[in-house]
């Protein structure tokens, strides 16, 4: 019986250990299926609207259609919503670090008109942000209603945003910056300004990139 019992704990062992990987495993695969960095920009030299200069590269492709902006956006395009997302895709093939932290991209519509970049953490706020309101119930106390979903507080409007402050060289870093203006990109530039040789704190010559044409 002793030797029977002590069978039975190591099958149980044994049982444990292999619904515990295969556990494991589907989560492995759940995790994949949902994973928030699928998101992957291309090299900058892969995208029409660049510019090269003292050994920089930038990159700028604005999400206009639900095709082009589900794969970083999901089911949200940013753009029917006020706010036209660029992504910028910043390549430096010169011999020194860069700083970023002072990098002012700016959409300059056909008519000459600038508009700066909505910092990213702002974007919800652009139709106002929503907050309970306070509502009377039938005996006189007050009720919270919750404020209908903003659809520009999703997750990737931030976490796909431009962060890099500083760049090595032989380096790249890639996000989303944000503009609000009325129309398409048709003949719209984007400049792009204070970027600076880390090293020397000189600042880079500026970028004009045209977002129409090859």
């Amino acid at each position: 019986m002793a030797f029977r019992g002590k069978f039975s704990r190591t099958n149980s062992i044994v049982w444990l250990a292999a619904a515990l990987s295969v556990a494991l495993a589907f989560a492995a695969v759940v995790l994949a299926a949902d994973d928030k960095s699928a998101f992957r920009a291309k090299a900058a030299s892969e995208y029409p609207h660049r510019q090269t200069s003292e050994g920089i590269t930038i990159a700028a492709q604005p999400f206009e259609t639900d095709d082009e902006t589900k794969e970083a956006f999901g089911k949200i395009n940013p753009w029917r919503y006020g706010a036209l997302p660029v992504l910028l895709v910043v390549r430096n093939d010169g011999k020194d670090t860069i700083n970023l932290e002072r990098m002012l991209p700016v959409y300059q519509l056909p008519d000459g008109q600038h508009v700066e970049a909505t910092p990213a953490g702002e974007v919800k706020y652009i139709h106002g942000a929503g907050r309970p309101s306070g509502v009377p119930k039938p005996l006189g106390g007050i009720g919270v209603s919750r404020a209908p979903k903003n659809p520009l507080a999703e997750w990737e409007i931030e976490g796909r945003s431009f962060s890099a402050k500083v760049l090595p060289a032989g380096q790249a870093a890639s996000g989303f910056v944000y503009f609000q203006v009325p129309q398409t990109s048709a003949a719209a530039t984007v400049q792009i300004t204070g970027i600076r040789n880390a090293a020397t704190g000189k600042d880079l010559f500026y970028f004009e990139i045209p977002l129409s044409g090859n």
